[in-house]
């Protein structure tokens, strides 16, 4: 099992920017891939980013590529998500989860986190 505890967010105007931090412990965080989630008012959890193992690979859902960089630090078992060129419609509780695979498979096997609140002023 894996602990997440995700900090970093807060209160930014639109064209600002963020970095998200998550912190994991537990199982050798050097053994999965990584993800970032969110969750706006009234809406499902969605992916927004990923990142295998060693960081060689990465992926970024439509919205964000070009604006956001998911980045891990194996040696402080941390994941960050750089967050750039902020919209309103990024306003959302933040979330990071652990995959199985040390590729991105979907499967996650982490306990959620309380999250962090990113709130984009317009």
């Amino acid at each position: 099992q894996v602990q997440l505890v995700e900090s970093g967010g807060g209160l930014v105007q639109a064209g600002g920017s963020l970095r998200l931090s998550c912190a994991a412990s537990g199982r050798t965080f050097s053994s999965y891939a990584m993800g970032w989630f969110r969750q706006a008012p009234g809406k499902e959890r969605e992916l927004v980013a990923t990142i295998s193992w060693n960081g060689g690979r990465t992926y970024y859902t439509d919205f964000v590529k070009g604006r956001f960089t998911i980045s891990r630090d194996n040696a402080k078992n941390t994941v960050y998500l750089q967050m750039n060129s902020l919209k309103p419609e990024d306003t959302a509780v933040y979330y990071c989860n652990a995959d199985l695979g040390r590729l991105w498979t979907g499967q996650t096997f982490g306990s959620w986190g309380q999250g962090t609140q990113v709130t984009v002023s317009s």
